[in-house]
């Protein structure tokens, strides 16, 4: 990431609906030229966050300037020169991709011939000339991701903010999206993203900041916040994620630290620094006939970083706020 002026600066953002305070006073500084990841759970703020920068929303206190230019004085000039990608396709079902493309190209001031040089060059860079004769009802869901960034950057914008654009996709689909996103920013656009996947900031951002409870609790790269739970972190993978209860017991008393399991079934985390505590655990992980397939001590992942923050992951956090919004 190059040194660049900030695309975005906020100041004591705050937003109500009713009696939820959804952002409670967001501070960001965003490098022009970067990928700036704004991650947390469902319900943490971050789309509530992009929408008053998009200008969607008015903050009901505290200031932001996107691009150097006010987000509620200056709206319509901020509208200029920033996409958004929602974690809804907004292309029409019933049109083809192409059909989408050169509307959009139409809409936005292009010639009519303009408009389909513009749509073939994005088809062909987003791996959908294939399918541009098709109507997008009949795309995948990856499909119609790449379409909807396709269609934001008919115009190539200065800042472009994608919020969650990978949830519900595949690990084909969103390796797809994340090479679109670095050749974005590899032309010069910003990009401030939000995600619950703690392994797509890991991948992605520049600089990340944790959002939880509409307030940012961190803030930095991704080696800063690793670093700043202070320990190392011991993977375990099981040969029999069946067994990973039992394992999860054995190693909590040999090591007299808090393990939690990953995402993977077969795999437990627990985070210590003791290598001599490390081999008296697998010791007894084999007196107890419980085969590992690999193991590993080293920096902790983002989501151990999540845990120590918040005392949860961000798996659990996320669950936590669905059944909030189902009661």
């Amino acid at each position: 990431m190059r040194d660049s002026p900030l695309a975005i600066e906020a100041q004591g953002l705050v937003k109500s609906f009713g009696d939820v305070r959804a952002v409670d006073g967001v501070d960001l500084a965003v490098a022009g030229g970067s990928v700036y990841g704004v991650l947390g759970p469902n319900g943490a703020g971050k789309t509530t966050t992009i929408r008053m920068l998009a200008t969607l929303i008015r903050p009901d206190s505290g200031s932001a300037r996107v691009l150097g230019h006010d987000v509620v004085e200056e709206a319509d000039a901020v509208r200029r020169l920033v996409s958004l990608t929602g974690q809804l396709a907004s292309v029409d079902e019933d049109l083809t991709g192409r059909e989408n493309l050169v509307l959009l190209g139409r809409l936005l001031g292009y010639s009519r011939a303009q408009a389909k040089a513009r749509a073939g060059d994005l088809l062909e860079a987003f791996g959908l000339a294939d399918a541009a004769g098709r109507l997008v009802k009949t795309y995948s869901g990856g499909m119609r991701r790449r379409l909807d960034i396709a269609a934001s950057i008919v115009v190539t914008p200065e800042l472009m903010f994608l919020d969650e654009p990978t949830t519900g996709l595949d690990p084909r689909s969103r390796n797809q999206v994340w090479r679109i996103i670095r050749a974005l920013v590899a032309q010069g656009t910003t990009v401030l993203l939000t995600t619950q996947y703690l392994d797509e900031a890991d991948q992605l951002a520049d600089r990340i900041a944790v959002i939880d409870h509409g307030q940012v609790i961190a803030e930095g790269t991704s080696a800063q916040l690793k670093a700043s739970v202070g320990s190392a972190a011991l993977h375990v993978r099981l040969h029999d994620p069946a067994r990973r209860g039992e394992a999860e017991g054995l190693l909590a008393q040999a090591l007299n630290a808090p393990v939690y399991p990953d995402s993977d079934p077969a795999t437990i985390c627990v985070r210590t620094s003791d290598t001599g505590r490390a081999v008296g655990a697998f010791a007894e992980l084999s007196r107890a006939g419980i085969e590992v397939a690999d193991f590993s001590l080293g920096q902790p992942s983002l989501d151990e970083v999540f845990l120590a923050l918040t005392g949860r992951t961000a798996e659990e956090r996320a669950e936590e706020e669905g059944e909030e919004v189902a009661a």
